[in-house]
């Protein structure tokens, strides 16, 4: 097409630009061929005329529509040109934050310099197993793309990574190889991912160093080769190592560092073990401080070098080695600090004593003369003689770092084969992936010799590069059958010749090595005359004689010639490293590096003697004999080697590119120079690819995305059947030139430009279209809006006439009602003045007449009204007396009402201020009044008791004075009958007379207490009526109080309220938790098992393979077998369980013993986790039943105390619970390895013992808190009473008058007080009896405790092979125990149940004989006769079923065969009841319980669960028998809680069901085994469930266009992704709704619990809103306003389709909130702050980082959307900061709900099931 059609005005161009390299501009004015210069109008709005190029009219680059800008692949924009490509990457770099970007084959990584959140697992495992095109651009789609191809191909792949220093090289190649270590795992247990992924810090260590460019650049390239097996797990690794730069040990520039591990080890020089380095300062040495920099920010050179280590130790380099491999690193430090001082012109000297020399020689263990002498000489041969020169200061300088350089690299390589060791792969390799990381091309102000080799090996890579993308061209065009054009690109097969042909660069080089006074300056005149007038590529300097520059491919070089053949030659004095060879270093590291230095290290020297120093001569036959080994290979002769091996690997397997680019040399986050990009894209062949592309057909297009796109250019006439056709009938019509296109077999190829071209079409279409719809729909407006003025005006004319001629009509109206008014008005007129005359005649006569009568009655009326006049003024008179007289009155009685007033005003202010006064001085009278009434209570209490106390001492006294009367009469008769008793008479009276005298001195007592009494009962009377007096005042202030206490209540009830809601909700919240952990480590237990019987199936057909006399078969086809081969048969299993037994003998016992310790452990800790959750449970029912109580209880002033209560119990509980669980840890600690261990006797003795007495503590706790508020009621009611009725009360005292009572009252008390601290004593002796009780079992646990830790100890000491024979034996010991025990306890069941049985006979004998005797008591003695017995016919009665079934023992494997193995569950989903085979299984389980036989129930359980274990792993992958026998495994444990017999089942149950239940055994731990396998089961559904949703999801909710023509299809480049039309193999919505209907029947069929579906249900809506928003999150193509459309449709069908299926309750509709935010996102505004508060508050179910991820995605699809611009997204960021969420980008698509199983009850009768013989299960007996 003519530049006229494109160049128009407002086409956007680029032009050149000094500062931004390329400038966007936009025409003003119209091209027309022949202009010499564009009118532009800048971005600015700055006007300028650019001039065209008057030789080759050269138009600038048009620029792409924004459409196109942003692109994941460079190769999608129409116009492919630098300023595009740059621009493209710029956006999505600084705008999008998206350092990826495709560009054909290529992947182009821009260093951030900022850690961004894209690389963890979830991000690994979101592009494994994706197409390359699918997901957005990154190293793990291509790391994806090279495991995939080969797996596919079954060919090798390489992974090219390069770019120059600074561009993030290494950390791409480290991700790449972490993919491979994450996606592949492993093949053998050794852990070769970790240690392939340990060799980085170790060669990035010694290796890797600070450039000016770089912080940890690599200084040199590496080519790692990552191994594979036949199921492409990793093996195994090898590294090729090229061009080390050794001049940096030696010589630093400004601002750079030698290689880390120097610094690392100055930094830890403070090690002890570093000690005998003699290290110290990095500044203290000249290799480390040259460039002055020694640190660099923000690293720890101490921690790395431990991370180091570590690594070190990984790979397998022991500590010797290491402490070797540091000796020699700091001897070169040391070599580098002697100092060469001149001893002359041609000589020099080494002082003697040299500290650092000496520190050297100690090091590597050599002698200082020897190193001495041979730093500042050297030895020359000649063909009879050997001399020995010295050497001035410089070459001896140049020599000890040359020796240096040498020591280091030899290092270097040290490790480098030694970290191959580690990484060697210990099983057959299959395959490989290599990742070269290379160094860039490099240009800097002086380029020697490094640089040089390094842009040989980038032009060498470059031109294999470009020969790839040239044959995948070619390839694309010769399988879409187009006509093939030659591509013209650059081919830089010459400079490549200019350096490696014969007699090229490198050949002279070496040419000139061997010459015995060569040198730069007639190397590089050699140079000069070769190639400078014969190369085109080769120039020389103007201004300079030893430099030479080559045209590479990237940009011109300038090399400098000085230095090149000593680098080149690498020279080495001989006799130094004779010296080192012979060192006595300890860990003889020195002599392992150079044991292969066995010639010369110069190219030209002779080979050196055996070691050891030379001597001075030697013989002419010695120098024939070492001439076979005349030269070594040079560096660049080696390099060349080597580079042509890595060409030819490279060759052999399908290459990979990425590219790195460094944005800017600051280390500037996210920040752009475009000039610093240009160069590097210029370099690395960015430009070239697109170049290449550019120069063929770069877009190519689908014939239906085509049609799809493009369908609004065509008209409905050009529409044919046949796409294909249509589209090149459409094409013919809009592009002319036929060059421009070509028809593929299954694409369109285009021309660059021809895409913007039609794109420009297709706008115009769309614009003209929307123009014409504006048009169409202004003029129905228009139109509309003169109908509708047109209707108006009508209307308003109509009204005008109407109105005028009502107006003429009301006119001629009023004109005739005129008429007529003005005949009568002239007929009123005349008659009125008719009238007028007429009646002033005759008023004139009456006025004459009334004039005389006036004039009498005037004189008669002035008489009238005198009169009136006097008797009024006499009656004002009398009423102003009277008025004045009661204003006096009334005056006087108000002073004296005011005098009254005032004295009474007075008053009440006196009274007011004694009340004020009052009320100040008693302010807080409440609290005086509660403490009086409270000294009153007491008070009255003490009288009390003082009352009883008197009453007793009385009563006592009487008592007393009673039988003291008595003994009275009897002394007096004993006096009388005998004399001789005087002496105890006299006693016995002294007795009384002292006990009268107490008598007399308690009646005093009683007196005294009795006058206190009065007056106490007087004070508290004249208190009480004060009191009386002050409680009327505060009645008003008590009902405040009251009222106040009410509306605190009620706040406190709300309160509550809530609280209990928050803990309730945190209950559940911790109970789904505890769940979901104990479901994870159900799932880790079973992967476990299922490893473990993997391991063993492998090991039986290992050693069925190894046996002497068979063949060895192809691992492959072992490996089938293990895989598929299953056997159903149980006598073929149990011999194959005994072959793996006596094979496991014999190989790996170890192993075994660790999968037996993980297991015992993963079952303690299940059951630990099992109590925790029913624990769990428990409490949230008992919390939530007292805190129903107690809100229901709480009202007014016992909410009070029932919170202290609570806080009471609450505290003590804590402390008891922290004390017991201070316990089981001290226990579980002491006991670790023991019988004390958890499960023991003793531990469970203990442990039952210690929850007991917690449980009575917490009981008598409640009892005293119960007693204690019992007792404060009842003080209260007391008191109540006590105040109503003291004076009865004092009454009572007073009757107190005896003073027995009193001393009886005081003699009861401490008869109780006795009693009770008998009982307390009792309760304490008892305590420490319990307390020594479980000291003495604590002590007997320790002491197993300790005797087991001794055993172990004992084995630890014993070699491998007997400590494993110990345990074995030990375990063999504790089972034979553990079996004596077992059966003494059954042999003493055995004798318990025989003597229960000899007692029930004995005891249904005499039953027997009493039902006979009672008998023979009722019959008559008539009855006794006997009668002749007639046969009578009795009906055989039918025999009831009662629901069980009988089976012998030999058939339960036919049973379990046949019910499970054997049973398709399609046909039983169809043909019989829903849970048949559950329903078999426990009648027979319930026949097993009838006959009492636990063996029975054992066994037919365990071979009931692992049987159904092995159907699922069979045929874990099939839907259809995972969902069935989740649904049978439930129904089952239903059975079990239904029948078991407990309360809380029974009560669903009928009575016949009720007599069904189980009679014998307590099967609750079955139950959770039952329950455990059915959580099994169902995480296997999940898993098979999305297994079947996984591949659709995306296709279905993302790519399908559910709504056509709502999203058109843009262009996606050279990767292309699925497309989004739905052609016959992708998925749509309605299969994913088929599928979910498929899911839904089948569960439904085979009887799932409505429950458990809804959970099933929720977590299938979980995995498709996950993954697909996962997949937006990473797909640029599919954020857009129309996609967002499409999303939201999406998922308003699959809400229809729960509310079909009545499911809209189980949440699964709230696990697709974060997608339909997404959604909506994309579609809402996003300009104003408005919009943003909108997003903010819209978006609560994304993460931050999800919605700034979605809104720098956000791409227009059509010309007539916009951007999101950085300020609004900023503004989003700042809105959400203080957000409190995962910074996780990505949902976890492996999460799984917590699955419970509420209960669920049948209704079906177990006696109605019938057994059909389809089953064969014939065998089974109906009991």
């Amino acid at each position: 097409m003519a530049a006229s059609e494109l160049y128009t005005k407002f086409a956007r161009v680029w032009i050149p630009d000094a500062e931004e390299v390329w400038k966007s501009a936009e025409l003003s004015k119209d091209y027309k061929n022949g202009d010499t210069s564009l009118q532009l109008l800048l971005e600015d709005r700055t006007n300028i005329e650019y001039k065209l190029d008057p030789k080759t009219k050269n138009l600038p680059y048009l620029r792409n529509p924004d459409i196109l800008v942003g692109e994941n692949d460079l190769t999608a924009l129409s116009y492919l040109h630098e300023p595009a490509v740059l621009h493209n990457l710029k956006v999505r770099f600084i705008d999008s934050k998206l350092i990826y970007t495709y560009c054909g084959i290529v992947l182009v990584a821009i260093n951030p310099y900022e850690m961004l959140p894209i690389y963890g697992t979830d991000i690994i495992n979101a592009y494994s197993g994706q197409n390359m095109g699918d997901m957005d651009p990154h190293i793990f789609a291509v790391a994806e793309e090279a495991y995939k191809q080969m797996a596919r191909d079954e060919r090798n792949q390489s992974i090219i990574v390069s770019g120059e220093s600074g561009a993030g090289k290494t950390v791409s190649a480290k991700y790449a190889m972490r993919y491979f270590a994450t996606v592949s795992g492993s093949a053998t247990e050794a852990n070769i991912e970790e240690k392939v992924l340990a060799s980085n810090p170790i060669m990035e260590a010694i290796g890797n160093a600070k450039t000016t460019r770089n912080d940890n650049s690599s200084r040199f390239g590496k080519y790692i080769e990552i191994g594979f097996d036949n199921r492409y797990r990793i093996t195994g690794a090898n590294m090729r190592t090229y061009l080390l730069e050794k001049s940096r040990v030696v010589f630093q520039a400004d601002d750079e560092r030698n290689y880390h591990i120097f610094y690392q080890l100055c930094a830890s020089s403070h090690l002890p073990e570093f000690k005998s380095l003699k290290l110290s300062n990095a500044n203290d040495f000249l290799y480390t401080r040259q460039g002055g920099s020694p640190v660099i920010d923000g690293v720890d050179d101490s921690k790395e070098l431990c991370t180091t280590r570590n690594a070190f130790t990984l790979l397998g380099i022991n500590d010797s080695n290491q402490m070797g491999l540091f000796q020699v690193l700091a001897a070169i430090l040391h070599l580098g600090n002697v100092e060469i001082k001149d001893k002359d012109a041609d000589s020099c000297l080494i002082p003697p004593n040299n500290r650092h020399l000496t520190a050297f020689c100690e090091l590597v263990g050599v002698t200082y003369q020897d190193m001495a002498q041979w730093l500042s000489h050297k030895k020359l041969k000649t063909a009879t003689e050997t001399y020995i020169k010295p050497l001035p200061r410089l070459q001896a300088t140049n020599a000890r770092d040359a020796l240096s350089k040498h020591i280091y690299a030899k290092l270097f390589n040290w490790i480098v084969e030694h970290v191959n060791k580690a990484l060697i792969a210990s099983v057959k390799q299959h395959s490989f992936i290599g990742v070269l990381d290379i160094y860039g091309f490099e240009t800097f102000e002086v380029n020697s010799f490094e640089q040089f080799c390094i842009n040989y090996a980038n032009e060498k890579l470059q031109q294999q590069f470009n020969m790839h993308v040239f044959k995948l061209e070619q390839e694309e065009y010769m399988r879409e059958q187009i006509p093939w054009t030659l591509i013209d690109f650059y081919d830089n097969q010459p400079c490549i010749n200019l350096i490696e042909a014969k007699m090229g660069v490198l050949d002279l080089l070496d040419e000139e090595c061997k010459m015995p006074k060569g040198s730069d300056d007639s190397w590089a005149q050699k140079l000069y005359n070769t190639h400078l007038k014969t190369c085109s590529l080769f120039e020389k300097p103007r201004m300079s004689n030893r430099a030479f520059i080559i045209q590479h491919f990237a940009d011109k070089v300038e090399y400098q010639c000085e230095g090149f053949l000593e680098k080149n030659k690498d020279t080495v004095n001989e006799e130094q490293i004779n010296v080192l060879k012979a060192s006595k270093q300890k860990f003889d590291l020195l002599v392992e590096l150079f044991q292969d230095e066995g010639k010369a290290s110069s190219p030209t020297g002779q080979a050196p003697g055996t070691g050891g120093r030379t001597r001075l001569s030697i013989k002419p036959d010695k120098s024939r004999q070492s001439s076979s080994r005349e030269h070594k290979m040079t560096v660049g002769c080696q390099f060349r080697n080597s580079l042509q091996m890595l060409m030819e690997t490279l060759n052999a397997t399908t290459p990979h590119y990425v590219r790195c680019i460094k944005p800017n040399d600051f280390k500037l986050a996210f920040s752009f120079d475009p000039k610093r990009a240009v160069q590097q894209l210029r370099a690395c062949g960015v430009l070239e690819t697109i170049r290449i592309s550019a120069a063929g057909f770069p877009s190519r297009w689908t014939y239906q995305e085509f049609f799809s796109r493009y369908r609004v250019l065509m008209k409905q006439k050009d529409v044919l059947p046949d796409k294909k056709l249509t589209c090149r009938n459409v094409l013919e019509k809009l592009v002319q030139d036929q060059d421009k296109y070509q028809f593929g077999k299954t694409k369109i190829f285009f021309r660059a430009g021809q895409v913007a071209y039609l794109e420009k079409l297709r706008a115009d279409k769309l614009r003209a279209a929307c123009i014409r719809i504006q048009k169409t729909i202004r003029c129905w407006l228009a139109r509309k809006r003169y109908l509708r003025q047109r209707s108006a005006a009508i209307t308003i004319q109509r009204f005008t006439r109407g109105y005028q001629a009502r107006c003429l009509a009301k006119f001629m109206r009023r004109t005739q009602a005129a008429t007529i008014i003005q005949k009568y008005q002239r007929m009123y007129v005349e008659r009125k003045r008719y009238r007028q005359k007429q009646a002033a005649a005759l008023a004139m006569q009456t006025i004459l007449r009334a004039y005389m009568a006036r004039q009498k009655y005037q004189a008669l009326l002035r008489e009238h009204k005198a009169v009136i006049i006097q008797k009024h003024v006499r009656g004002w008179l009398a009423r102003c007396w009277y008025k004045r007289c009661l204003h006096a009155i009334v005056y006087l009685q108000c002073c004296i009402r005011r005098m009254r007033a005032k004295r009474e005003l007075k008053k009440l202010k006196i009274e007011a201020r004694s009340v004020e006064h009052f009320k100040k001085l008693n302010k807080g009278m409440e609290n005086k009044i509660m403490q009086l009434q409270r000294k009153i209570d007491e008070q009255n209490k003490d009288n009390r008791s003082i009352s009883e106390r008197l009453l007793s001492l009385e009563s006592s006294y009487a008592a007393e004075s009673e039988r003291m009367r008595g003994e009275l009469g009897r002394l007096r008769g004993a006096e009388e009958e005998a004399k001789s008793k005087a002496i105890q008479v006299s006693s016995l009276l002294e007795e009384l007379e002292k006990l009268r005298r107490e008598l007399s001195v308690t009646q005093q007592e009683k007196k005294t207490i009795e006058d206190w009494a009065q007056t106490y009962r007087d004070e508290m009377e004249k208190m009480v009526s004060e009191l009386k007096d002050q409680n009327g005042l505060l009645k008003k202030d008590k009902d405040d109080l009251n009222r106040m206490i009410q509306e605190q209540s009620q706040q406190m009830t709300e309160k509550m309220t809530r609280a209990i809601a928050e803990e309730t909700q945190q209950l559940e919240t911790d109970l789904n938790e505890e769940r979901s952990r104990y479901q994870n480590l159900l799932t880790e237990h079973l992967r476990l098992e299922e490893k473990y019987d993997d391991l063993k199936e492998e090991i039986a057909l290992s050693s069925n393979v190894s046996k002497p006399g068979h063949r060895r078969t192809d691992s492959t086809h072992s490996s089938n077998e293990s895989e598929y081969t299953y056997n159903s048969e149980y006598t073929e299993l149990e011999e194959g369980s005994r072959a793996g037994d006596e094979v496991i003998r014999g190989i790996d016992t170890s192993l075994t013993l660790k999968l037996q310790k993980r297991l015992t452990e993963l079952e303690q800790e299940k059951q630990s986790l099992r109590d925790e959750l029913e624990n769990k449970e428990e409490q949230f029912q008992r919390a939530r039943a007292r805190d129903d109580a107690e809100f229901k209880k709480a009202r007014g002033a016992e909410l009070e105390y029932e919170s202290l209560k609570r806080q009471e119990l609450e505290s003590e509980n804590k402390k008891l619970k922290r004390d017991l669980g201070e316990m089981r840890q001290s226990l579980l600690g002491d006991a670790a390895a023991g019988t004390g261990a958890p499960g023991s006797p003793a531990y469970k003795v203990l442990l039952d013992q210690l929850n007991a007495a917690c449980e009575e503590l917490e009981v008598r706790k409640e009892e005293v808190l119960i007693l204690r508020s019992q007792l404060v009621s009842q003080k209260e009611a007391m008191h109540h009473k006590e105040t109503m009725t003291e004076p009865s009360v004092y009454a009572d005292v007073s009757k107190l008058k005896d003073t027995d009572e009193l001393k009886q009252a005081y003699i009861g008390l401490k008869d109780t007080n006795r009693l009770l601290e008998h009982q307390l004593q009792t309760q304490r002796r008892s305590y420490d009896n319990e307390v020594e009780v479980l000291r003495g079992e604590l002590q007997n646990v320790k002491e197993e405790n300790n005797r087991q830790q001794q055993l172990l100890a004992q084995n630890l000491q014993l070699p491998p092979e007997a400590r494993i024979e110990a345990s074995l034996q030990h375990e063999i010991t504790r089972l034979t125990n553990e079996n004596l025990d077992l059966m003494e306890q059954l042999e003493k069941q055995d004798r318990t149940i025989r003597k229960l049985k000899k007692q029930l006979k004995v005891y249904s004998k005499r039953i027997g004989e009493m039902g006979a005797g009672q008998t023979e008591g009722q019959t008559s003695p008539g009855q006794m006769v006997e009668e002749p017995i007639h046969p009578v016919n009795i009906p055989r009665r039918e025999k009831d079923f009662q629901g069980m079934l009988e089976y012998k023992k030999e058939d339960e494997l036919k049973l379990v065969k046949n019910l499970i193995l054997e049973l398709k569950p399609r046909g039983v989903a169809v043909n019989l009841i829903p849970g048949l085979p559950a329903y078999i299984l426990f009648m027979c389980l319930r026949h097993a319980d009838y006959v009492n036989d636990d063996q029975k129930v054992r066994t037919l359980l365990t071979s009931t669960i692992n049987t159904i274990k092995k159907i699922l792993k069979k045929r874990g992958d099939d839907f259809e028998t995972v969902s069935f026998w989740l649904a049978n495994t439930c129904r089952f444990l239903h059975c079990l809680k239904q029948y078991s017999g407990d309360e809380a089942f029974m009560k669903h149950n009928t009575s016949r069901q009720n007599e069904h239940c189980l009679s014998n055994f307590d099967l609750a731990e079955y139950r959770q085994v039952i329950s455990d396998l059915a959580i099994q089961i169902y995480q296997q559904l999940i898993k098979c469930m999305e297994n079947i949703l996984q591949p659709m999801i995306v296709s279905a909710m993302l790519e399908h266009e559910t709504i056509q023509g709502v999203s058109g299809v843009k262009p996606t480049g050279l990767r292309k992704r699925t497309s989004s039309i739905a052609d016959e193999g992708t998925y749509t919505l309605d299969s994913i709704l088929r599928q979910l209907n498929a899911f839904h029947s089948t569960m439904c069929q085979h009887g799932t619990d409505p429950e458990l579906i809804k959970q099933v249900v929720r977590q299938q809506f979980y995995i498709i809103g996950a993954v697909t928003l996962n997949n937006l999150l990473l797909r640029k193509d599919m954020c857009s306003w129309s996609k967002g459309m499409q999303i939201r449709y999406n998922v308003s069908q699959l809400e229809e389709w729960l509310r079909d299926k009545g499911l809209m309750t189980c949440g699964a509709k709230e696990t697709l909130e974060p997608l339909i935010q997404a959604a909506q996102l994309l579609q809402v505004k996003k300009k104003t702050d408005e919009d943003a508060e909108a997003i903010c508050f819209m978006c609560h179910a994304l993460t931050t980082a999800q919605i700034v991820k979605i809104l720098n995605l956000y791409t227009p699809v059509n010309e007539f959307e916009e951007r999101v611009s950085i300020t609004f997204i900023r503004t989003i960021q700042t809105r959400l900061r203080d957000r409190c969420e995962s910074p996780q980008l990505l949902m976890d698509t492996k999460m799984i709900y917590p699955v419970t199983f509420p209960f669920n009850p049948s209704s079906l009768a177990l006696e109605t099931i019938q057994i059909p013989s389809s089953l064969n299960l014939g065998f089974l007996t109906r009991v």
